[in-house]
């Protein structure tokens, strides 16, 4: 991967992070979920209970702030009326 490509990347996921608000909370819910699926898993109860807990909140989070993002760019380029 060149380091052009790599700067394209990283312009494009920074310009859908600034129209999409809960996207980072909504990856943060699978990245949580899939750690506490591992610690059920590994026998780690205690550890998935909590880190199921601070997922539902992440989406909880990331909810609220799609539809925030949503109401706030109502159109996406290239949709017509």
């Amino acid at each position: 991967m060149t380091q052009d490509n790599f700067i394209l990347i990283i312009l494009k996921l920074k310009w859908y992070v600034k129209e999409n608000w809960g996207s980072p909370f909504i990856a943060g819910f699978m990245l949580l979920l899939i750690a506490a699926a591992v610690s059920i898993s590994l026998s780690f109860y205690f550890l998935a209970n909590d880190m199921a807990t601070c997922a539902f909140y992440a989406l909880a989070a990331g909810v609220v702030l799609q539809l925030a993002s949503f109401l706030k760019y109502p159109k996406r380029h290239g949709e017509n009326d």
